[in-house]
């Protein structure tokens, strides 16, 4: 299964609260990481008060033949410390020691499970991590901890559907165990985790408009840390998303939309004119900071009137009230 047709769809909620508004790494709101979907170390996790989530569980269902198979893809953000000279000597800065966590994006994948395997006999397989960008060129021996279990199997419905169940957690070790700080387990963690499923000789059913036969099929599918929706291009129903954060069925990017800001909950207009607002020395901080963060500002200072206009809004179409 070729899962490019949702790749945009997908960085973004990969990406997700990354780095905010004003991307600078020394921002209040930038010196603790938070994303959306983060799975720690289960010792970690297991000893917060509340806990924190270690794992996820994804179910969806699916019609299918009996030749059918299923694909799916792991993806998720690995955030490796980075000591950065640059960093350190800004005044801002209060703990010259204090390390950005630059992301590496890591993905694993499984392909051609048999469906008919699938329900005779759940997987138990362990995540192949793959390395996708390291956009400085470096990468630290802190992936060689990183580790996870996936369990994958199906059940035949008496509608005829078959229900998916995925299982993925993050069995990472601590050198601190249970006693170990967020500093320790967030390098470990599985960050904005996400999942797609991709079927041959098959399709997915929406779990937010299902068809009369599956309605009771779908309120029955338990999901935890995700939302599975269908993606790709209306109406292909062959891939599924399950995304930590809540969207609706083939959700898109806007055509609009020059990059990533980061945060989908506020409008480019508003954030690109923000951006190019900031004082030198703000721009400086991001030029020096994360690379996306530097690639932002690029990208934001080289549009055009045109493609600014084309941020202040759209109308694609009307309906009764």
């Amino acid at each position: 299964m070729n899962f490019d047709g949702v790749e945009k769809i997908a960085a973004a909620i990969l990406y997700e609260g990354y780095i905010l508004y004003p991307y600078r790494p020394t921002a209040i709101k930038n010196r603790q990481r938070w994303n959306f979907g983060t799975l720690y170390p289960r010792a970690y996790a297991e000893a917060q008060r509340p806990p924190e989530p270690f794992g996820l569980i994804a179910e969806c269902l699916v019609v299918a033949e009996a030749s059918a198979s299923v694909d799916l893809k792991i993806s998720f953000l690995q955030l490796i410390p980075q000591r950065q000279t640059a960093l350190a000597d800004l005044r801002e800065l209060a703990d010259p020691s204090l390390a950005w966590e630059e992301a590496v994006e890591r993905t694993s994948e499984h392909h051609n499970l048999l469906l008919s395997d699938l329900i005779a006999s759940p997987l138990m397989l362990t995540l192949r991590l793959d390395v996708v960008d390291v956009p400085t060129g470096r990468l630290s021996d802190e992936g060689l901890g990183l580790r996870g279990i996936l369990k994958i199997g199906g059940e035949i419905l008496q509608n005829g559907a078959c229900k998916l169940h995925l299982e993925l957690e993050n069995t990472s070790t601590l050198v601190s165990g249970d006693e170990a700080k967020r500093d320790e387990a967030l390098p470990r963690s599985f960050v904005s985790a996400h999942v797609l499923f991709g079927v041959d000789n098959g399709e997915f059913v929406s779990l937010l408009d299902p068809a009369e036969v599956h309605k009771e099929s779908a309120a029955g599918c338990h999901n935890i840390g995700v939302f599975p929706v269908l993606a790709g291009e209306e109406p292909d129903r062959t891939m599924m998303l399950c995304s930590p954060i809540i969207l609706y069925d083939h959700p898109k990017i806007a055509p609009e939309s020059a990059g990533d800001f980061f945060d989908g909950t506020e409008m480019d207009e508003m954030l690109t004119l923000r951006v190019l607002t900031l004082t030198d020395a703000e721009k400086q901080e991001m030029r020096n900071g994360d690379p996306r963060a530097r690639k932002l500002l690029e990208r934001t200072e080289s549009l055009t009137a045109e493609s600014m206009l084309k941020t202040h809004g759209v109308i694609r179409g009307m309906r009764e009230i």
